[in-house]
């Protein structure tokens, strides 16, 4: 499936990755990624001449981008996501967004060009947040809080996760790894969005996140200069 790229800057892919290198300078399928990949799309013409045209969502809808009407919404154009956690490799991820009427021949053309990139797809509907984060950030809170309450220590609720169910990694040490502040942004996202309590943000996470605001504060007053004195003696 021939495909090309429009990259808009701070994507979930490098220059590295296979969907980049195989990009054509046209295609049946057109990519868009980057933190502006809807503003880029809002710029194209011909996209209805496209077996597909996929657009990298953050934590929004696709509907965003394309607009919706009466439930019919749906064309030849999808949304995607690559999960990463925080500030871990990507991963091998696609989480394909359709709405309730995209065309059928547009999902399977995304798959091959993702699928073709070594990726692996999963459909998802178009919702805010992403399926992982739907699913496991409530369980990322909920270890927090028990950490919080005392339940037991860090280490051990990271082993007695690890070995009783089989985790690769607790989720406290996994938090603490790809980043409290990003698990904050997440979920106060979802929060905002759905009103669930077990998406609230942690205590842990919040702090993290004042924690780091105070940091960036502190970090632009470093930077910023002294004014320079007027030489009349009175400053």
């Amino acid at each position: 499936m021939n495909y090309s790229v429009i990259d808009t800057g701070g994507s979930g892919f490098l220059k590295s990755d296979a969907l980049l290198q195989g990009a054509s300078r046209d295609g049946e399928v057109v990519v868009i990624l980057g933190a502006e990949a809807g503003k880029a799309f809002g710029e194209l013409r011909g996209t209805d001449k496209k077996s597909a045209v996929l657009i990298e969502l953050g934590m929004e809808c696709l509907g965003v981008h394309t607009g919706e009407f009466r439930g019919e919404e749906g064309s030849n154009v999808l949304g995607f996501a690559r999960f990463r956690l925080g500030c871990a490799e990507p991963s091998k991820l696609i989480e394909l967004v359709r709405q309730p009427c995209t065309v059928v021949v547009a999902v399977a053309a995304a798959k091959a060009v993702f699928e073709g990139a070594g990726l692996q797809v999963a459909v998802c509907g178009d919702f805010v947040g992403r399926i992982i984060d739907r699913l496991v950030r409530p369980y990322y809170n909920a270890a927090l809080r028990r950490l919080d309450e005392g339940l037991a220590t860090a280490d051990d609720m990271d082993t007695t996760l690890k070995l009783g169910l089989g985790y690769p990694e607790g989720p406290i040490s996994l938090m603490e790894r790809t980043g409290l502040e990003h698990h904050y942004a997440v979920t106060q996202t979802l929060f905002e969005a759905y009103g669930d309590a077990a998406y609230a943000p942690a205590r842990r996470a919040r702090v993290a996140h004042e924690r780091a605001i105070a940091a960036r504060a502190a970090q632009a007053e470093r930077n910023t200069p002294f004014p320079k004195p007027s030489g009349n003696g009175i400053d």
